[in-house]
This record gives structure tokens, C-alpha cells and sequence, in this order.
């Protein structure tokens, strides 16, 4: 045993010449015992002593001037950390009953009269010694079988992290791979449908009114790729936090209304009973990305809703909070889906015909929309079927805007604009070219930037929509050229590109751009872009039943949502 863990044995007593003794007789045994004597010549010194140190056992003189014998062992087993010290009295008398009576009920545990016989001495401090050194012996053990419990316990929790992350990575694995299945089967039925609809077209023989319902099946299909692939990027771009946000204060009763017309107006709500009770609600939100909010629901709604069932909107005031709620008839959700409706990939029980489609990303990208809004939003269900669902939406309150005077609208309609496209890719320019034509613009075309800023020069367009990754010069050198020469500043410029981060419109902006359109652009913000009226009805020239379909959901915007990404 190292020496700092040797028992200690404290000797009081108030003669010099007795204590003198005591500790060398005690010394002679100390070495062989391994034990350390230490003396003291009061019952105050006594306290000091067993203050600052654990003895195995106290040879204590009774009979001491100031704090007798029987004084000094009260005090020191009053204090709780030396109450159990076992203390032997010694004196000189022989002690009556009485005093046995007291000096065992202030804790001794024996008596010696001196003359102190050694043999009985050393035999008695010997079992003190020895039942010291086995108790510190138990306490190291215990301290040792409590560290080993507290690794044990560290190592099981470890254990069952590595175990929840193991199967939370499992979990996020099988929903990445059925997220994978699931889009390549949203993504191959409406190539195949496109696909399948173009082979038709240029069959022979085929007729008018087939041509007709496959161009409405190719531009059917083709929003749906692109509201597919809008809401990946959307969702990687919220996760990442790149989506910005254009507020303005705007009435989100007023916006449900127009986003429900929009569902009647292109059948999207066909068969269903959809109600809508709203009263003024006015929040500072980003108009399409509020509208985008809606819509997911809506789609979400309709998604596990059947033909004939109900869905109701309403929004509402509720202090300094708006609140929109919509709730539906349909299937409802089970309580162990409840909590992860939200998460990424995450859908209700599919099955191999996925005839309820989608992706399992709208919600998540509903919850990270209203986030960002500085809102909440919550779903409840009592998960039976024909029970439904509702979703609740809190937004921030906002003061209502003031109301903008009217235009004036009996002022005489300016001609048309003339329209500058320039694009390398030879389809979508040929397209775009046609497209314009049929609503009444005369259009220029260019198939890189060079030839663009020479056909600029020379006709004087007044918009040009320019393609940014052009060969030879790119859009914003284009931009910046045009902007230089004064014949030609005057153009209004609008990038129209693939690229939709709030970083690729400020290099737009930057570069002498007035707006910024995300591919594939919508018809009818591309009509509002350009300064044309939008499309409420169909294009002067078009015979076409495919031509007269009302326009696909937003797939870009105008400047109120550039920072959204779009």
C-alpha cells in the first residue's frame, strides 16, 4: 500500500511524558504494521487533527484539563465524516460502571489502564489496523465497480446511438430508394405519354381532332415534368436556404380565391365539392411561394381525397396571427404517420400501380415555405378512412395595404412590341418564334449573341429575350454590349435561362437586365414580361383545340418572385 494510504492512528494526551510514551511504543510496530502515529497534546488539537486527516482508530486520555476525554469524543463523532473512527479510552483509574456507561455512549469501543500493557496494546490496535485497511480496500473496490458501471453505462448508450443512427440511416436509405423508384416512375409516364403523343402526330393519315388531344396531352404532360421538376429544385434549394423571399403585404383570402378559380378554370378540381369561407387576412408574404403553399396542399388534398368527396377551405383572423386551414374527406392518416407527414420522401401506404402518384416532397416543402414566412404549420387526423385530414397554416399578421387607384383604362392601346429572341438551342427558338407570332408580335430571331447584337443594331427591337448560356458570347456580355451602344439601351431586356438561384438573378440584374424568367416559362407571365396583355383568351390566329387550353400552373414569374428562385 503507498504511503499517503497508510491508516493513521491518533494518540491524545495532555502529559508529555505519557504521550511521549504511547507513540514510541506505537512506533515500533508502525513499520511492520504499515501504519502512521500521530499525536496530539489537547482534545482542541485532537479535532484539528481529525479535521485534516481519517484515522483507523484515537487513543484518547480521559482525564485532560479544559476538554476532557469524554468532550473531545462527542465533538468528534458529531461531525459526520468522523463519526464512525472507533476511539479507545485510556486512563489511569479504574472506571466505574458508570463511567463505562459514558464513555461508550460518546463511541469508545474499549479501555486501557495504564501501565498500558504492550502486548494488549499492539493486539488491540492491530484489529483496528487491519479492519482500516480492509474498509479502504472495499471502498477502492467500490469506486472501482462504479467506474466500471459508468463505462458500462457510457458503452451501452453509445451502443444504442450507433444502433438509432444505424437503423435512422437504414430508414433514410429505403426512403431515398423508394424515392428514386418513385421518380423514375413520375417521370416515365409523362415522357411516355409526350412520347407516344409526337409519334401520333406524324403518323399519316391521322386525324385533325387526334392531332388535337395529343398536343393537349403533350402540353398535359409537359407541365406535370415541369411541376416536378420545379418542386426538386424548390425543395433543394429551401433545404439549403437559397430560397429568398419578395414580400409585400397581400390578401391571403383574396389569393386562395384566385388559386381556387385556378383549379375550377383548368378541371384540376373536377368532381370535387371544394368550399372556400375567407375573410380579409392580410400577411407580408411572397405571392408565389404563398401560392405554392396552397397549391401542395390542394394537391395533396385531392391526392387521397375521392371523386365526390369534400374539401374546405377557410382563413381567418385569430389575434395577431392569420390562420388558414384547409381540410379534406378523404382517407385520413395513420397515427404512426402523423408525426413524420412533413419529413422528405415521406408518403402514405403506396402500392405498385402508384395510381396516387407523386413524389412524398410537397409537404416538406409546404413546412420549409411557411418557415420562412415566420409561421407554423400542423396536420391532424384521426386516421380513418373518410375521416380526413386538416392542415392548419399560422402566419404573422400584417396591417391591410392601402388601397391603389385605378388605372386608367380608356387610354388608347399602344401596337405591339417588336421582339428580339436570342437562343442557340434550335427547337426551342423555332418554338418560341411561332408562339410569339401567334399572339401578334413580330419577332427577330438570333441563334448566338454576336448575331444578336447585329440583328439588335439594326432592328430596334423593343424587348429582347436572351438566352444566357449562348455560344461565343454569353447573355450577360450581351446584356452589358447592349447597354453600352445608345441605339440600343433603350431594349428591355429579359434574361430567359435554366438557372433559377437568387445568385443567378443578381448576375442577371447586374449584368443591365430588367427581369429574369426561369425555363420553362409560362405563357402567360412570359405575355406580362414582354408588355403584352395576359392570355384571357385564346391567340387571334390559333385553330388548334391544343392551342386554346387554358395555361399550365406558374413555372416562372415575373419580378415579384425573381428572389424566390424561380
Amino acid at each position: 500500500m503507498p504511503k499517503a494510504d497508510k491508516p493513521k492512528i491518533l494518540v491524545v494526551n495532555d502529559d508529555a511524558n505519557s504521550l511521549f510514551a504511547l507513540t514510541s511504543l506505537l512506533a515500533q510496530w508502525a513499520e511492520q504494521e504499515s501504519y502512521e502515529v500521530v499525536a496530539a497534546r489537547s482534545g482542541e488539537e485532537a479535532l484539528r487533527q481529525v479535521l485534516m486527516h481519517d484515522f483507523a482508530v484515537i487513543l484518547l486520555d480521559v482525564n485532560m484539563p479544559g476538554m476532557d476525554g469524554f468532550e473531545t469524543a462527542e465533538a468528534i463523532h458529531q461531525r459526520p465524516r468522523s463519526a464512525d473512527i472507533p476511539i479507545i479510552f485510556i486512563t489511569a483509574f479504574v472506571a466505574d460502571e458508570l463511567d463505562r456507561l459514558k464513555a461508550y455512549q460518546q463511541g469508545a469501543v474499549d479501555f486501557l489502564f495504564t501501565p498500558v500493557i504492550p502486548q494488549v496494546l499492539f493486539a488491540k490496535i492491530a484489529v483496528f489496523v487491519t479492519l482500516a485497511m480492509k474498509n479502504e480496500e472495499l471502498k477502492k473496490q467500490a469506486r472501482q465497480l462504479s467506474q466500471r458501471t459508468t463505462d458500462l453505462i457510457a458503452s451501452n448508450e453509445r451502443l444504442m446511438r450507433e444502433i438509432e443512427e444505424r437503423k435512422t440511416a437504414e430508414r433514410q436509405n429505403h426512403a431515398k430508394d423508394e424515392f428514386l423508384a418513385m421518380l423514375g416512375h413520375e417521370l416515365r409516364n409523362p415522357l411516355s405519354a409526350i412520347s407516344s403523343a409526337a409519334s401520333l402526330i406524324g403518323l399519316p393519315g391521322v386525324s385533325l381532332e387526334a392531332v388535337g388531344r395529343a398536343k393537349q396531352i403533350i402540353q398535359r404532360q409537359s407541365g406535370h415534368l415541369g411541376r416536378i421538376v420545379d418542386d426538386l429544385l424548390d425543395l433543394s434549394r429551401a433545404m439549403s436556404g437559397k430560397i429568398l423571399l419578395n414580400r409585400a403585404p397581400l390578401d391571403l383570402a383574396a389569393l386562395a380565391s384566385s388559386c381556387l378559380d385556378t383549379y375550377r378554370t383548368t378541371g384540376r378540381s373536377a368532381g370535387y365539392d371544394i368550399t372556400l369561407a375567407a375573410e380579409p387576412c392580410w400577411v407580408e408574404g411572397d405571392a408565389t411561394r404563398l401560392e405554392q403553399i396552397l397549391n401542395n396542399l390542394l394537391d395533396n388534398a385531392l391526392k387521397y381525397t375521392q371523386p365526390g368527396g369534400q374539401i374546405e377551405v377557410t382563413a381567418e383572423v385569430e389575434d395577431e396571427d392569420v390562420v388558414l386551414s384547409l381540410h379534406d374527406s378523404g382517407v385520413g392518416i395513420a397515427p404512426e404517420l402523423l408525426p413524420h407527414v412533413f419529413d422528405v420522401f415521406v408518403q402514405g401506404t403506396s402500392t405498385l400501380d402508384r395510381a396516387q402518384g407523386g413524389l412524398g416532397i410537397g409537404l416538406a416543402l409546404v413546412r420549409r415555405l411557411v418557415e420562412l414566412h415566420g409561421g407554423s404549420v400542423t396536420a391532424h387526423s384521426d386516421g380513418g378512412s373518410g375521416e380526413g385530414s386538416t392542415f392548419v397554416i399560422r402566419l404573422p399578421r400584417t396591417e391591410r395595404l392601402p388601397v391603389a387607384k385605378d388605372c386608367d383604362m380608356d387610354s388608347p392601346q399602344q401596337g405591339k412590341p417588336a421582339v428580339l429572341l436570342i437562343e442557340d438551342n434550335e427547337d426551342g427558338r423555332e418554338m418560341m418564334s411561332m408562339m410569339l407570332s401567334c399572339y401578334g408580335y413580330q419577332v427577330h430571331h438570333a441563334a448566338d449573341g454576336l448575331q444578336g447584337l447585329a440583328v439588335a443594331a439594326s432592328a430596334r427591337p423593343d424587348v429582347a429575350l436572351v438566352d444566357i448560356g449562348l455560344p461565343g458570347i454569353d447573355g450577360y456580355e450581351v446584356a452589358r454590349r447592349l447597354r453600352a451602344n445608345p441605339d440600343t439601351r433603350h431594349i428591355r431586356l429579359i434574361a430567359l435561362t435554366g438557372y433559377g438561384l437568387a445568385e443567378d438573378q443578381r448576375r442577371v440584374l447586374d449584368a443591365g437586365f430588367d427581369m429574369h424568367l426561369v425555363k420553362p416559362v409560362d405563357i402567360d407571365n412570359l405575355m406580362l414580361a414582354i408588355g403584352g396583355a395576359p392570355l384571357s383568351a385564346a391567340p387571334p390566329q390559333a385553330a388548334d383545340p391544343a392551342a386554346t387550353q387554358a395555361p399550365a400552373p406558374l413555372a416562372a414569374s415575373a419580378p415579384a418572385a425573381l428572389g424566390a428562385g424561380h
